[in-house]
């Protein structure tokens, strides 16, 4: 609440916040949730509207601002083009917490209905059966890096500490997110196997996972190991800051985006982000002919509709069937022509 004074001020706000916390949602769960609803709670008080009483187009105001507002990170915005505004995606889940919000007065039996509902209130086409949601939902694929670009990035990862490399590696081949990567702890490696465990309280959707890695990320990892026993001869958290301030302690998110952040500039790849590696190893495995369920597996996805953006993204599907459809084709028109002209055979000789 400290963070966010206005969830203070709103006592039915501090309340539902609070049922999340007592339910066990991970913190970074609430911690969005709480500005989200944040952000929609100071709008209605430089409004004057009272959030138990506000209607359908305060939450459009709402909207308005999220879409309309100067980007904090002006210059630097990396994934809008137009620097202003907040992503697709992003609005999506600034709206997540009002309408649950929402749906707790209601059970409260202090609201008789939801301004932010789930699109029933837009309908659709004629005859499409599927009303439309608040704000259209834009369903982009990520973006990953070409050969060159990757090549880029390598060029100038190649001279980091043996900690970035590594992590680097890790963050490749086992598609690690980055919490995940940066919450990975000494117990979590088994190097005689070469795999590395995901715990479920790091992950995204709380599903464990165990996933490995190549030979040349082993090398990485055991000469990482002897330099982290200069730091510190503790077991626990994998990768350890080395600055002064800092000395010693775990890694942190921000300290990795940060790093990560420096290398894309440096490479002229400023669409890279933590992430990225991610994304790339997915699409590599579904290039490779892996099988959507093994991918998402791997990936950790609860449900293999998040996995099949990698499938498109790969272009394996449509460039088998073009594939197909071309071989079906070229032989045909060769037999066309293999064939000759049917008059030589009846005429008993060539056409003059």
């Amino acid at each position: 609440m400290t963070k966010w004074p206005v969830l203070a001020r709103q006592a039915h706000a501090a309340a539902w916040l609070q049922a999340w916390e007592d339910l066990g949602r991970a913190p970074r769960t609430v911690d969005a949730y709480a500005r989200g609803l944040a952000e929609y709670l100071e709008l209605c008080e430089r409004e004057g509207v009272d959030p138990l009483s506000a209607g359908r187009p305060h939450v459009a105001a709402f909207v308005r601002v999220l879409t309309t507002r100067p980007h904090r990170r002006g210059a630097n915005v990396v994934s809008i083009e137009s620097g202003a505004g907040l992503a697709n995606a992003t609005i999506q889940q600034r709206l997540v917490p009002v309408r649950l919000f929402y749906d707790f007065l209601m059970e409260e039996g202090l609201r008789e209905s939801n301004p932010v509902g789930r699109g029933r209130y837009t309908p659709g086409r004629r005859g499409s059966g599927r009303p439309r949601g608040l704000v259209p939902r834009l369903s982009k694929l990520p973006w990953i890096p070409t050969e060159q670009q990757w090549l880029d990035f390598l060029e100038v990862a190649r001279c980091e500490p043996i900690r970035n490399r590594v992590m680097l590696a890790l963050a490749y081949d086992a598609a690690l997110r980055r919490e995940e990567l940066c919450s990975l702890r000494t117990d979590d490696l088994d190097p005689a196997h070469r795999t590395v465990c995901v715990r479920a309280e790091t992950t995204k959707n709380r599903l464990e996972r165990v996933v490995p890695y190549s030979a040349p990320t082993g090398v990485l990892l055991a000469g990482y190991l002897a330099h982290r026993a200069a730091i510190s001869r503790a077991r626990g958290p994998l990768f350890l800051s080395e600055s002064r301030r800092n000395h010693g302690q775990p890694l942190s998110l921000w300290t990795w985006s940060k790093v990560v952040r420096r290398l894309a500039l440096a490479a002229g790849v400023e669409r890279f982000s933590t992430h990225t590696t991610r994304h790339l190893c997915l699409t590599d495995l579904a290039r490779m002919g892996w099988e959507l369920h093994a991918i998402a597996s791997f990936a950790g996805h609860r449900h293999t509709d998040t996995t099949l953006q990698y499938i498109h993204l790969s272009g394996r599907d449509p460039a088998e069937k073009l594939k197909n459809g071309m071989d079906h084709i070229h032989a045909w028109r060769i037999q066309m022509l293999a064939a000759g002209d049917p008059r030589e055979d009846t005429a008993g000789g060539a056409r003059p």
